[in-house]
This record gives structure tokens, C-alpha cells and sequence, in this order.
């Protein structure tokens, strides 16, 4: 066996072990189930919740949005090039280096944003049921903080389904991407570093993951599946990123991929924003304990994002 190919089988089963571990242990332990939780400990949850929603703004805005604005310049900046190479001398080169200079990496990450946001108005606008209340609504009405957007059913395996299935999705496309850079490396060293970059990050956002979907109430079984289906993605992505190694990249591919990566960066920010912040602010309690739990989990995020 080759020693790279060694070297990428070994971090394909770090990402594996790590990202199971980590989102395993808020679902396993008792400990973490906030609505069980009474006083000092229900104030620690609290403040463990906040610290989770900063790691998940870090993650959103210095990962996800980072990676994805980066590798879309860099593929219009390919596309530039190309043009220039076709219309070398041509006048009207100078008019189409002027209109690439829209932000178009803004705008699919927006895209992503808007078109989670119209998923969810279309679902509550067919099921006006589930619209519930806002989390500062039920906040200060004295509703438990827990039982957000219940439909009211005993079968359902989240009472906040939608936006748990985008948090899932867009992070399963990004861990997808963060293996397929790690497959992509051609030396052992630029190998083991990035794996080392996306480990640091990756288990404490999914230990998040894992903290959410117990608070929001899901499932034992339900969270160990999304748990384990979200292991799985940066495996698969290192996979394919052997195989287009060893084959021949199709044209358009880095195109497609920062496309994908900017609308998940876009789902995330939506979710971030719109969920997991207001929902861990809106109570009236310690509120620059609270501040502090959320910068400090937003600074680690950026510290690790001088290495990823």
C-alpha cells in the first residue's frame, strides 16, 4: 500500500471515530437532557447551549462562508482567465472584467439562505399549525423553552423538523467537501494537516449537533441515526476525492462543488441566525454570561481558522 493511500485510509476513520464520539455524548448522557435539569445545573446547559451557538457562528461565518466565498472567486477567476486567453486583444474584454466583478459568491450564499427560508414559510403557510410561537414569545409567556414548534403528535422524532433536517443537510454538504479536500492532498503531509484542521473544528460542531438535537427534544434513536449518518459524510467525501484522484476530473467539477458549498453556507447561516441564536438568547437571565459563552465559542472557531 502506498504510503499516502495509508495515510488517507487512516484519517478517513479519525473523521469517522471522532465525529461519532463527539455527537454521541450529549444523546448517551443523562447529564445533557435540559428539561430534566433543575438550578445550577440547568444554568451550566444553558451556558454549554451558548457556547454551542458560537461555535455554530464561527463555523457559519469562518468556515463555511469562508471556504465557499473563496472557492467561488477562485472559480471565476479561472473563468476570467480563460477569457482573456479566447479574446486576447478583444475590446470588449475590458467590459466583461468589469461585470465579474459582481459578487456572485455572496449572492449563492444568500440564495441558499432565501431558499431555506421559502422551504419553511411554504411548509408553515400549507401546515399553518405548525407555525407555533417565536421562542421569545414562549419565553416570556412561560411555555417550557422545550416544547418550540410541537405539533402536537408523539410520533414525530423532533418537534423543530425542518430546521433540524437543514442544520443536518447543510452540514453533511460541507463535511462531504471537507473530506474531498483531505482525499484531494497529493502529499502525506499536506494530508495529515488538513485532517488535523477539520478534526479540531469538527467535533466540537458536532458535539453542538448532538446538544441541539437533544435539547430540541428529538429521539434517542432518531438523533444516534443523524448522528451516524453525519459521521458518514466525510468518509464518503475523502473517498470520492481518492477516486478523482486516480481518475479524470471532469470539467466544471470545482465550478459545481463551490456552488454547493456557497447554498450550504447559506442554509447554515439561516439556521444559525434564525434558530439556534434566538432560541438560546431569549431568556432574560445572565445575559452577559451568556454573551461571554457565545464570543468564546465564536473565538475558538476563529483561532482554528488559522489552520483549516
Amino acid at each position: 500500500m502506498e504510503p499516502l493511500l495509508g495515510v488517507k485510509i487512516g484519517c478517513l476513520f479519525a473523521l469517522l471515530v471522532l465525529t461519532l464520539v463527539c455527537g454521541l455524548i450529549p444523546i448517551c448522557f443523562k447529564w445533557f437532557q435540559i428539561d430534566a435539569a433543575t438550578g445550577r445545573h440547568r444554568r451550566v446547559l444553558s451556558l454549554l447551549g451558548c457556547a454551542s451557538a458560537g461555535v455554530f457562528l464561527g463555523a457559519g461565518l469562518m468556515h463555511m462562508t469562508a471556504e465557499a466565498l473563496e472557492g467561488i472567486d477562485s472559480e471565476i477567476q479561472k473563468f476570467k482567465m480563460q477569457n482573456r486567453t479566447e479574446k486576447e486583444g478583444n475590446a470588449s474584454d475590458d467590459a466583461g472584467s468589469a461585470q465579474m466583478e459582481y459578487p456572485y459568491g455572496e449572492l449563492i450564499i444568500s440564495l441558499g439562505f432565501f431558499f431555506v427560508f421559502f422551504l419553511e414559510s411554504l411548509a408553515l403557510q400549507c401546515c399553518p399549525g405548525a407555525a407555533g410561537e417565536s421562542p421569545v414569545q414562549e419565553e416570556w409567556s412561560g411555555t417550557h423553552v422545550l416544547e418550540l414548534h410541537s405539533h402536537g403528535s408523539p410520533h414525530l422524532p423532533s418537534k423543530r423538523p425542518l430546521r433540524a433536517l437543514v442544520l443536518l443537510l447543510s452540514l453533511s454538504f460541507h463535511s462531504v467537501f471537507e473530506g474531498l479536500a483531505v482525499g484531494l492532498q497529493p502529499t502525506v503531509a499536506t494530508a495529515v494537516q488538513l485532517c488535523l484542521a477539520v478534526l479540531a473544528h469538527k467535533g466540537l460542531v458536532v458535539f453542538g449537533v448532538g446538544l441541539r438535537l437533544v435539547q430540541i427534544g428529538t429521539g434517542s434513536r432518531w438523533a444516534t441515526l443523524s448522528i451516524l449518518s453525519l459521521a458518514l459524510m466525510s468518509p464518503m467525501g475523502l473517498v470520492l476525492g481518492l477516486a478523482v484522484t486516480r481518475g479524470d476530473p471532469k470539467g466544471g467539477q470545482g465550478l459545481a462543488q463551490a456552488v454547493l458549498e456557497g447554498v450550504a453556507a447559506g442554509t447554515f447561516l439561516y439556521v444559525t441566525f434564525l434558530e439556534i441564536l434566538p432560541r438560546e438568547l431569549a431568556g432574560p437571565e445572565a445575559p452577559l454570561a451568556k454573551w461571554g459563552c457565545v464570543a468564546t465559542g465564536f473565538a475558538f472557531m476563529a483561532f482554528i481558522a488559522l489552520w483549516a
